[in-house]
């Protein structure tokens, strides 16, 4: 995961109203550590019912006295080296690299963004399982064909359940446009700067919508393969979507993703014959780093596969 995330502005589209009590006045300190703090504002409604999120960082008096060993501590995670010259800054007790804080430091940081995300997501998952809903979180690379099988599969469905969408993006409403030209309620996300949606901008959003008692919510996330396999909204599954034109190697590349999905969708294998992508060794990829996912392979765009698609969900609704 990026261990700073959480810095930017997030919007979160909504009804026309204010409600003072609700959130909207609240602080919360993502570390009670003194080298960083943090407050997270959520404050006005304007037209459509626009929520802003500001995440302001600012660093302590005891923060620069200790610039000097944060830099040492930095200098001292250095890259392993291949033969053939290859760097990986992945092998540390982070699992990542950030200039200027050294390994335990970054695992500190982590553990306390993910704990009071995860503690939000708990009572997410509260709500959701109170109004028997089915929550899938859609994550995937840019481009993968999300917002094209979430309007095919929300036409199909529609008619038997209730839907509802929460999309992500950094900007713009044009995936929640789309969305809503299905006649499905959908609100709008944008994480600014932030690379993926959590849990409190799911909470949000889902105050923005009516949900119906044993509907689906669909979560489309913001595209990307890495933050987003870290942080838990609350959801029921995290489904991956991997297009026939990004490579079978994926699944290898961004283990932790498809590590935390319990679904993988081949999708746009109408291209196949066009691209040079081996369906069986993506899937093969897949397994080696998460024996239980499940694959279907379908086109949002010609049909094909979506019943087993449409089948997976149903059986989804009745656990």
């Amino acid at each position: 995961m990026c261990s700073v995330c959480g810095c930017g502005e997030a919007k979160v589209e909504g009804q026309h109203h204010h409600e003072p009590n609700h959130h909207h006045e609240a602080k919360h300190q993502p570390s009670h550590h003194q080298d960083q703090q943090a407050e997270v504002i959520h404050h006005h409604y304007h037209h459509q019912g626009d929520v802003h999120h500001h995440y302001h960082y600012h660093l302590t008096a005891s923060e620069g006295g200790e610039a000097a060993k944060k830099h040492q501590a930095s200098q001292e995670h250095q890259p392993q080296r291949s033969d053939k010259g290859d760097l990986h800054y992945g092998h540390g007790e982070a699992g990542t690299h950030v200039p200027g804080m050294g390994q335990r430091r970054l695992v500190e940081i982590e553990l306390d963004v993910l704990d009071k995300n995860n503690h939000i997501a708990a009572h997410n998952r509260e709500h959701f399982s109170q109004d028997e809903q089915l929550v899938l979180n859609l994550v995937s690379s840019p481009g993968s064909g999300k917002t094209t099988l979430l309007t095919q599969t929300l036409l199909q469905l529609k008619s038997q359940r209730g839907c509802a969408v929460i999309e992500g993006d950094q900007q713009t409403a044009n995936d929640a446009d789309r969305i809503r030209a299905t006649g499905v309620p959908a609100v709008q996300v944008n994480t600014g700067k932030g690379c993926h949606l959590d849990a409190q901008m799911v909470h949000d959003a889902c105050h923005q919508l009516e949900l119906e008692k044993g509907g689906v919510l669909f979560i489309e996330n913001v595209g990307n393969l890495v933050c987003p396999a870290s942080f838990d909204l609350g959801e029921n599954h995290k489904v991956a979507i991997l297009s026939v034109t990004e490579g079978e190697d994926k699944p290898l590349k961004y283990p932790n993703m498809f590590a935390a999905a319990d679904l993988m969708i081949i999708n746009k294998i109408d291209l196949l014959p066009y691209v040079s992508f081996d369906v069986e060794v993506c899937i093969e990829n897949a397994r080696r780093i998460n024996p239980q996912i499940k694959v279907i392979k379908l086109s949002a765009t010609t049909n094909e596969g979506m019943p087993a698609w449409l089948s997976w969900l149903e059986g989804a609704l009745c656990v």
